[in-house]
């Protein structure tokens, strides 16, 4: 089947000379493949397109793509968004008593299917289409459920809006219709902000805060988009374990992008894959470490389809760089009631630091002494030079010279992606393939930086990160708001660079911390109150920090890859038994 896509926010036919139309061989023989509706916008029909793809080259605004869907998939799509719009093929189902997870890139539906089965988005096909579709099988009871308005659903969306007025308690108490109130509040540590408004809160405070008003609610299935998102690696430990608790006595389904958090979480996963933007495809339910790890080789067996390269975890670290990039001593800071010790240490040549620990301990404060930013109260204060463009900073530092990508990201650039990397960066043909490419920023030349997503903005600001000379590159949670394969490409990316210089990565995902640190730098302390910051191997570190959070990750054998056990298991058990939180 093909499929053609069109962006209709780029596409601009008053203001070109509908290339799409004048160009396409079809049209140029009779036929009305390419055809200007009413509304002046162009619409492709996929049945006599011919797949030549001479639209997409010649669209000014690349607001085409042409795609071929697999061999293999012989059946249409579930849904469709409109015509020359997104696909869908089957959906996800919940199975009561269990967690699912929803695995796969941004872009493929995951978040579709979930307002599918809430009824929020209604589907094309007919009733009685879907009940023949889906006979004998679990979603067919679902639909049926749904469509005569029999299931009580509850849904925690992806994107969350703060500018309530409203107080938390007050939000709280409305949602409470299981007198669990108290629980909740104490398992997502929340007692500190009840009397605030929600317009006053903080990313991680409004997301704890979207987790407990689902769980407070009766619900047969509870659906949450991304529940992990601004949270810190204890805070993701505890939403899980709510999160988990529904399943008692209901269905729950999760989508979620930490591979970690996901293994600790889900019973079973769904691989969405397909090509982003255009059309996604649900895999059959696997068991969770069977499904992450079909999801890390890349290769879906049921539909003998390769959805990408295999990840591997077995590659050799650098940890005998001996060549010191820079040296600090002691290093101490207070800051609005906050105060900070970090204990000396050093970055080497061709080695990545990865800082872990919960949220509130400094290890921002500690990037942006490191970065020059601002300054310690004692210890290393070495002379620097430090100059801002947008959200990269490059500073000296007797010689060293340091990128810097900062936790927050914003830009007030008035322009395109495009204008904004030549403005920054050399856009040498190594650097387009190495970066620009993998990150798949090339399609996003023309949009407007304003405009962009969490994520593309994520991407573009390690790009530029990424696209200076230096010797040392210093990253503050560069994997927010990527999907699962975005994190590995970027970890990639990172590593390639590091080989010729140094890099410094903060970070709560624990898998993508693993895969790409060579050493470790842990902090501990009180949150908002206190933070120390001590240098260690990777696996002392790691096993240090499970070991707050009495969780235990074992190696998986077939990939390498580290995961976690489930609380409770034998295997949990048994390495706690012997102190080994973190076997890497």
């Amino acid at each position: 089947m093909r499929i053609a896509i069109i962006d209709y926010e780029k596409c601009k036919p008053e203001s070109c000379g509908k290339e799409c139309e004048s160009f396409c061989p079809r049209v140029r023989a009779g036929d009305e493949t390419v055809k200007f509706a009413e509304n002046g916008k162009p619409v492709i029909d996929e049945g006599s397109c011919i797949g030549c793809g001479i639209c997409v080259k010649k669209c000014p605004r690349d607001a085409i793509q042409i795609v071929n869907t697999p061999e293999q998939l012989k059946e249409k799509p579930l849904h469709r968004f409109g015509k020359n719009s997104f696909a869908l093929f089957r959906l996800p189902f919940p199975v009561k008593g269990e967690v699912v997870g929803l695995l796969g890139q941004n872009g493929l539906g995951k978040t579709s299917a979930l307002k599918i089965l809430t009824g929020d988005i209604k589907l094309e096909q007919s009733r009685e289409n879907l009940a023949r579709m889906f006979r004998g099988t679990e979603l067919q009871e679902y639909l049926e459920k749904m469509f005569s308005q029999k299931l009580k659903t509850v849904l925690k969306p992806q994107m969350l809006f703060s500018n309530s007025k409203n107080i938390v308690s007050e939000v709280l108490q409305k949602s409470d219709e299981k007198g669990m109130m108290k629980e909740i509040v104490g398992a997502l540590e929340l007692q500190n902000f009840l009397d605030r408004k929600i317009e006053n809160l903080s990313g991680g405070e409004l997301q704890r805060l979207a987790i407990a008003s689902a769980a407070l609610r009766k619900a047969d299935v509870y659906y949450f988009d991304e529940p992990s998102s601004f949270l810190d690696v204890k805070q993701r430990i505890n939403a899980a374990k709510i999160i988990r608790s529904l399943a008692k006595e209901s269905a729950v389904m999760v989508v979620e992008h930490d591979l970690a958090s996901l293994d600790f979480l889900a019973d079973k996963v769904h691989i969405f894959y397909g090509e982003p933007g255009c059309y996604g495809i649900v895999s059959k339910p696997y068991g969770v470490r069977v499904g992450i790890n079909a999801f890390l080789d890349g290769f879906i067996r049921e539909d003998n389809v390769r959805i990408h390269e295999p990840v591997d975890f077995s590659f050799t670290k650098n940890v005998e760089q001996t060549e010191r990039y820079l040296e600090f001593g002691e290093l101490k800071k207070k800051l609005d009631g906050f105060s900070l010790v970090v204990e000396g240490g050093e970055i080497k040549k061709k080695e990545i630091i990865g800082i872990f620990g919960a949220n509130g301990l400094g290890k921002t404060t500690f990037a942006r002494i490191l970065a020059g930013e601002i300054a310690p109260d004692s210890g290393d204060a070495r002379k620097r030079s430090f100059r801002h463009a947008g959200n990269e900073v490059s500073v000296q530092v007797e010689g060293i010279s340091i990128s810097y990508k900062p936790q927050y990201l914003s830009s007030d650039f008035n322009g395109t992606v495009l204008e904004l990397l030549e403005s920054t960066v050399r856009l040498s043909d190594d650097f387009k393939s190495a970066v620009l490419r993998p990150l798949g920023l090339e399609r996003l030349f023309e949009n407007s930086v304003k405009k962009l997503s969490g994520g593309e903005m994520q991407r573009l600001a390690i790009a530029i990160c990424l696209g200076k000379e230096a010797d040392i590159y210093l990253l503050d949670e560069p994997s927010a708001y990527l999907d699962s394969m975005q994190r590995m490409v970027a970890a990639k990316i990172i590593r390639r660079i590091a080989e010729k210089s140094a890099a410094v990565v903060i970070d709560h995902d624990l898998l993508f911390l693993n895969y790409i640190s060579d050493r470790a730098m842990l902090f501990t302390g009180e949150s908002g109150k206190s933070g120390f910051a001590k240098h260690c191997n990777l696996a002392d570190g790691m096993n240090e920090f499970l070991k707050t959070l009495d969780i235990t990750f074992r190696k998986e054998k077939e990939t390498g890859r580290p995961r976690a056990n489930k609380p409770g298991s034998q295997k949990d058990g048994e390495q706690k038994a012997k102190g080994n939180y973190f076997l890497g």
